[in-house]
Parts: C-alpha cells; structure tokens; sequence
C-alpha cells in the first residue's frame, strides 16, 4: 500500500516499516510550517534533518528528572545497570544489502521469526539456510558475549530482558535483521546508585524525551490525513 501524509506520496524503500516513514514526512511537513525549512530545501537531506531536530527541541519539552524518580527507575531496572552480565546466544542475520527493499528483507525475516519462535529446534538448521553471518556456518553460535562485544541497538535488546530461548522481536541493527535465542544468562554485579547516578538521570531523562515525542507525534498525526500507516500505534518517533 502506498503510504501518504497529507496527499504527499512517501518513498518507504529507505526505512525499515512505513510508520517511521510517515512520521519522517509528518514532522517535514510540519516544519515547513513552522518555517524551519523552506520548500526549496526539500530535497537537501542534511537540511530536513536538521529543521526536523530544531522542530523537536522546540516542541517538545523535557522536564529533569529529581534525584527519588532516578533511585525508582535505578531499583526497578537492577538488570541495566549491572556490570559483567554476560549471554550465551545464537543469531540469523538477514543482511540488508543495496538495491534490495528494506520492506521485503523484513517480512522475510518476520516470516522465519514466527517459524521459529514455534519450532525453536530448526533454529540451527536455518542459520546454515539463510544467516548472512559467517556464524551461520556454526548454527548461528555467538558463544558468550558481554554488552561491549556487540554493537549499541543488539545489546540494548539481547541484555535488556531475561527472556530465554527464541527472543519474540527481531533486532534491528545497521547490518540488517537478527533473529536471536538467547540460551544462557550470566548476571553480573550491581553497583551502588551513587556510582551510575548520572547514567540513571540520563537514561530517564530519555525515556520521558520518548513518551513527549510519541505524543507529539500522535497530536501531529490527529490532525493530519495519513493513508497506509497507523501512527496510532506509534512507538518510535526518532527520525535519524
């Protein structure tokens, strides 16, 4: 289906699923409005980036976090701030490569997941099949890995949970699509809040900036005319 914001068509072969491409056409638009771009900058990418980060800094507001809401958040996340927490894991990489759709290597992807989240005991035999990843070979054996042996959006989701076994989500990163099991946990050690204070109050301070920018996005999309993407199931606002 084609993905339009208020009658303007949208290229959605440059982003992983429509929505974050109508939201991208969404907050352009709006910041023509706002005069943060003018109509002859449309096509300069740097540009409409840049007037979509001033929209956002001028729209949405983020109050700082006290010191008691950062020692909630700090004793109702332990797993996060932990050092030395080590996983033994598997993964599929489903390569993103030039000329191919994103779209496509999506569904592909969310086809194998399904298959597999159901009949984890193929998970071997489809690394071999159709990982992009030299560890495919092996099955798709990672061995034991620490957060700081993998890239920043892997680790946030493989070291996030303690879900075990056929993660149920794929994990998007700048190589393509990772199915992942994760067949061991090793936790490692806490340290006291006084210590990670300040990544705590970062950590908050970004997840609030992340329930204002959904917001915002809703508000935006109410009083647009979207077609072919559902912004009121939006759950990633950030445009890179």
């Amino acid at each position: 289906m084609t993905v339009c914001v208020n009658g303007v068509a949208v290229d959605t072969s440059v982003w992983p699923d429509p929505t974050l491409a109508a939201i991208h056409e969404l907050l352009r638009q709006q910041a023509l409005q706002e005069k943060l771009l003018s109509a002859a900058d449309g096509e300069d990418n740097t540009l409409v980036s840049d007037a979509i980060e001033a929209l956002l800094r001028r729209q949405v507001k983020v109050p700082v976090p006290r010191p008691e809401e950062c020692r909630r958040y700090y004793i109702a996340r332990p797993g996060r701030y932990r050092h030395g927490d080590q996983v033994e894991a598997r993964h599929i990489l489903l390569q993103v490569t030039p000329g191919v759709p994103v779209g496509a290597i999506r569904d592909l992807a969310e086809q194998l997941l399904a298959e597999l989240y159901s009949q984890p005991a193929l998970f071997a035999t489809r690394a071999r099949e159709r990982s992009n990843c030299p560890s495919g070979a092996q099955g798709g054996t990672l061995g034991l890995l620490r957060k700081d042996d993998c890239m920043p959006e892997f680790a946030s989701q493989v070291f996030g949970g303690t879900d075990l076994g056929v993660l149920p989500e794929l994990i998007s990163s700048r190589h393509g699509f990772h199915i992942v099991a994760v067949d061991r946990r090793i936790p490692g050690e806490l340290p006291p809040f006084d210590a990670v204070a300040e990544r705590v109050a970062q950590d908050l301070r970004n997840a609030s900036e992340q329930r204002a920018l959904e917001q915002y996005v809703r508000v935006l999309a109410g009083r647009a005319k979207i077609e072919g993407a559902d912004l009121g199931a939006v759950s990633n606002p950030l445009v890179q």
